[in-house]
């Protein structure tokens, strides 16, 4: 008797001891946040009702460098209009997005051109953002399926969320990968994937800032992993958000209007 009862508590120990020293998992359930929610703050990082942001952008080649200025108009996730200011040559170009449809402006020849869906994923202004990026014409909560994957045993601070798009979603990629912080949702990078699985280029998110009310990174930077030395590079140098806005601001009227 006294054998199985030494071999009961033995495996009593062993269990109790084992789930007081590695409470990881238990926890991790009990605090997992709510998916939905974090793809939604993600979908929302950089917008809100409305917003204005000014912003510095430089491109980075083997062979050449530039930088541009430019503002950002946003109004929910349908809606985006922004005008460059600088350099001169670019000065008045602009580009205008109004739910699945988009335009840019060339002051030099007065002429709007209509993009179409198929180039949505194209070059925006010889950078390595697309326009899809820049216009974000996708929701990662309506056009893609998430999953949570796994924390990482050594750095159990970092979120991870897997995206993968939808059937009808338009778009390269096969998946994304975003890391986060744990706590406060903000992600720090995101990997995105073509459709056989290699990984295409990198975003990461750095310098947090407070604009208002908003929390957020203000500099993005992309790398494609395609393109040796190839590096775009956003900054933002001020952002105001929920602010009442034109309205005109999102029309072909105030795309054609010369600054």
């Amino acid at each position: 008797m006294f054998g199985s009862r030494f071999a009961y508590w033995q495996v009593f120990l062993l269990l109790f001891g084992l789930t007081c020293l590695n409470p990881g998992p238990l926890l991790a359930a009990e605090k997992a946040p709510n998916l939905d929610k974090v793809v939604a703050f993600l979908d929302q990082l950089f917008r809100s009702k409305t917003s204005i942001s000014s912003i510095e952008m430089e491109v980075t080649t083997p062979n050449w460098e530039r930088s541009m200025t430019m503002e950002l108009y946003t109004a929910g996730m349908d809606k985006t209009f922004v005008r460059i200011h600088s350099p001169k040559k670019d000065k008045g170009v602009a580009t205008l997005r109004v739910s699945a449809e988009m335009w840019n402006y060339f002051p030099k020849i007065n002429k709007v051109m209509k993009v179409p869906p198929s180039m949505m994923m194209s070059s925006w202004m010889g950078s390595d953002f697309t326009n899809d990026d820049l216009v974000k014409e996708t929701s990662l909560l309506e056009d893609y399926n998430a999953k949570m994957l796994p924390p990482d045993v050594l750095n159990p601070q970092v979120l991870s969320v897997e995206l993968t798009p939808k059937a009808n979603t338009a778009t390269v990629w096969g998946k994304i990968v975003i890391l986060g912080d744990k706590d406060t949702w903000i992600p720090f990078e995101e990997v995105f994937y073509d459709e056989k699985g290699q990984a295409m280029r990198v975003m990461k998110l750095l310098e947090v800032k407070k604009f208002g009310d908003k929390t957020m990174p203000s500099v993005m930077e992309i790398v494609p992993l395609n393109k040796e030395g190839h590096k775009t590079r956003i900054v933002y140098k001020s952002a105001q958000f929920d602010i009442k806005l034109p309205e005109d601001t999102f029309s072909l009227r105030n795309l054609q209007r010369q600054q």
